[in-house]
């Protein structure tokens, strides 16, 4: 029997999932990232991921395929597009895992889109035809399955929803260069821009924050009552209905799911999320659920695996 790596490359860290042909969960790893440029980091990725294989008996050759997920668009070909919120040679990346694992057929996927993937095949989204994955990490990704189908559009950007202009008037630039994308409000680092936005203008210090992702100081001091964290908390809430609503005159979902790290603190946003929703989408759309995903910040892992197993069978 051989095995599957699903592997999810986020901002900070890699999490790799070593799966079963058959599709169980064998063991997870995680590996620090960087800048995942140049031989140095490659081979410390490959390094990991061999670890990762060896410690469940198997070998490298063993490895039937795998899938990795990425934060930016890939388009029908496989092929990356722009990745603003972390430094990484995709195709030198590529070309050293296929060096290392050659009997493994080779898939990439966008974060999100995989993130939807696990879901619709592990998780919360059995079932359901109609869906968008929202995933709330370093940036803010979207994955769109409509009929049953995964929605990736003509050019890999189709669920870039951490991209849809929710405030005209923002000074800040984005990641992808622009101003006043829903990232800059919904992901980890917005909530923690947020937060200090909000305690200059009350003239206060605020709760110490480790880094510029550090929603989880941001949560701790909302449940503590600070006010400042809670107008962040809730701004945020705000803008993501607001995306939401404009999402649902496109699509109109049966249900959204809320993952990635910042969904941790899906209890303090949840009331307000939904509240926001409906007072921005059109009536007919009001009945859209929102709801934590079940597989969490393993989605991603679980789709990319996913992905990968698709890819062998075709």
């Amino acid at each position: 029997m051989g095995c599957v790596l699903g592997i999810d490359i986020g901002g900070t860290n890699i999490k790799a999932g070593l799966f079963a042909s058959t599709g169980e969960l064998l063991e997870v790893k995680k590996i620090s990232t960087g800048s995942i440029v140049g031989e140095e980091a490659f081979s410390e990725v490959v390094c990991g991921l061999e670890s990762l294989v060896t410690s469940e008996g198997f070998s490298s050759d063993d490895v039937e395929a795998i899938g990795l997920d990425v934060p930016g668009p890939v388009d029908d070909q496989g092929r990356v597009g722009m990745l603003p919120n972390i430094e990484l040679d995709p195709e030198g990346l590529q070309s050293a895992i296929k060096a290392a694992f050659p009997a493994a057929a080779l898939a990439f996927e966008n974060d999100a889109n995989a993130a939807a993937l696990g879901e619709l095949w592990q998780g919360s989204a059995k079932g359901v035809g109609s869906f968008v994955m929202i995933t709330l990490g370093t940036g803010v990704g979207g994955g769109v399955v409509v009929g049953g189908r995964l929605v990736s559009g003509a050019f890999g950007a189709g669920g870039e929803i951490g991209h849809i202009t929710v405030c005209e008037d923002e000074e800040l630039v984005c990641g992808c260069g622009r101003r006043g994308c829903l990232e800059q409000y919904a992901s980890a680092k917005g909530i923690v821009r947020l937060y200090g936005r909000e305690c200059a203008a009350r003239g206060v210090e605020g709760v110490p924050v480790e880094h510029e992702t550090d929603t989880l100081s941001v949560f701790e001091a909302c449940r503590s009552g600070d006010e400042a964290a809670r107008a962040a908390i809730a701004t945020m809430s705000d803008r993501l209905g607001y995306a939401l609503a404009q999402i649902s005159c496109v699509i109109d979902p049966s249900c959204y799911l809320i993952g990635g790290g910042v969904a941790g603190g899906f209890d303090l946003f949840a009331t307000g999320l939904a509240a926001s929703f409906r007072e921005y989408c059109i009536a007919p759309c009001a009945s859209a659920r929102i709801l934590p995903c079940s597989l969490g910040n393993e989605a991603g892992m679980y789709g990319a695996a996913y992905a990968a197993l698709q890819q062998r069978v075709a």
